[in-house]
């Protein structure tokens, strides 16, 4: 039995079952750590030949390891009731992206996009590092530096798969002041690593994290997409997880065993019950799942029904002063169009995420008792909310439920060593409603 109650090492972080596979080990310390995707366990570094012993940076910069809110600074113009579950929120808008092409391409009205244009195009950016569809393997992702925004706009829409966007960051810090675009967990990695680096801070003009549910591995993509027709992983020619109307279809484009070209689709909600089910381990113990790290996090404004056929829209956040900056710019600027203002918008549009955060504390001690890795939480509240959002059933629930996956998904073995297989449809719609 192999058990990881000290975490001294990236590669201590990765056999724990802890990395979020957002690449950071990899810019930080380029000679040590490459990244490689593994189908059933994600993207994770691996240890190059001949590296020189690992120096400290990519472990301190590591989010898998440690968060600490407490080294984030609230301006006066935060929402002081919101900030212990929701961190720093200085605006809450419901927007869309003024551009129709582009509302009607993103998974939820193109606001990320839209945002990271104006940065480009009038405040001064000179590049974007963000994710999209890998081409020679459309079921996977590639991160990507864009220049300008009809680059960028191609890669608009959610990405259900692994990706590493920190692995680019030394790429984007070439091309001047830029804007990065990533997951929650990405973002606090570059907010971790920009402690250490002043000069890598200084190159990044801003932060624009996507809400997120967890992240499914590669197996997961490649089981939907061959229930829904692809004989391998070569047939499939495209693969689209959300976008082109909101919240969007599950599209896939292959060819199958006679050579002729097929599609098949299903709706947003119907592909992630199934994908969600594959996520990695850490995403169940992560108490962010909205980009509290980052100056605008954005997501779906779930706080109100979707008519059918409705145009999209995003919740946009600003959370620091510089946020707030640029979405106020790339609203007069007329990237950026507001239907409506509101901060209660945001716990409006998440409830499941109170009890979410209030379950974590539960499953994180019983995985202290059962003597595994648990990552290092500061700020976060999450005894409070325990105890303030959690019935007495939900917290036997967070309880018991840990210990069970901590048996089926075998965690008091190194990862790496072992199969994952995916958690049962009913036992894993505790963390669905983010995205």
């Amino acid at each position: 039995m192999h058990l990881f109650k000290n975490i001294r090492s990236i590669e201590d972080v990765r056999q724990s079952h802890l990395c979020t596979g957002c690449g950071i080990c990899a810019a930080l310390e380029p000679e040590r750590y490459q990244i490689q995707d593994f189908d059933d366990e994600g993207l994770r570094p691996v240890v190059l030949p001949g590296a020189p012993e690992a120096n400290g940076k990519a472990l301190a910069a590591c989010p898998g390891f440690r968060l600490d809110r407490r080294t984030l600074i609230a301006s006066d113009r935060c929402d002081p009731d919101l900030l212990p579950d929701w961190g720093p929120v200085e605006r809450v808008a419901e927007a869309y992206a003024a551009d129709p092409t582009m509302r009607f391409e993103g998974s939820s009205g193109g606001a990320a996009t839209a945002i990271a244009s104006y940065c480009l195009q009038q405040a001064g950016m000179l590049a974007v590092l963000h994710t999209a569809a890998d081409p020679h393997k459309p079921y996977a992702n590639q991160s990507r530096v864009s220049e300008d925004a009809s680059t960028l706009r191609s890669s608009a829409g959610s990405r259900y798969a692994p990706s590493a966007p920190c692995a680019k960051l030394t790429e984007l810090g070439k091309h001047g002041k830029g804007v990065f675009i990533g997951k929650p967990c990405d973002v606090a990695a570059i907010y971790r690593a920009g402690l250490q680096d002043q000069r890598l801070q200084d190159s990044i003009g801003v932060t624009i994290s996507i809400f997120c549910a967890g992240v499914p591995s590669t197996a997961g993509a490649l089981a939907l997409a061959h229930e829904s027709g692809a004989p391998s992983s070569h047939s499939i020619k495209a693969l689209r997880f959300r976008g082109k109307g909101w919240p969007g279809n599950w599209k896939l484009d292959y060819v199958d065993t006679g050579g002729s070209a097929q599609s098949h689709s299903m709706s947003y909600q119907e592909s992630w019950e199934y994908l969600q089910r594959y996520r990695q381990w850490r995403c169940y113990i992560c108490p962010d799942h909205t980009g509290e790290f980052s100056d605008i996090s954005v997501g779906d404004p779930w706080y109100r029904p979707i008519k059918p056929g409705e145009a999209g829209s995003s919740l946009v956040i600003a959370r620091t002063e510089r946020g707030a900056e640029i979405l106020e710019g790339a609203i007069r600027a007329g990237f950026l169009k507001v239907t409506r203002e509101d901060k209660a918008m945001l716990p409006d549009s998440q409830p499941n995420l109170l009890k979410t955060r209030g379950a974590l504390w539960g499953r994180l001690v019983t995985l202290r008792v059962l003597g595994a890795a648990a990552p290092v939480y500061h700020g976060f509240h999450l005894v409070g909310a325990f105890f303030r959002y959690c019935t007495p059933g939900e917290k036997i629930s967070s309880i018991l439920g840990t210990v069970k996956r901590f048996v089926r998904k075998r965690l008091y073995q190194p990862a790496g060593s072992i199969i994952s297989k995916p958690e049962p449809a009913t036992q894993a719609q505790d963390e669905a409603g983010v995205s």
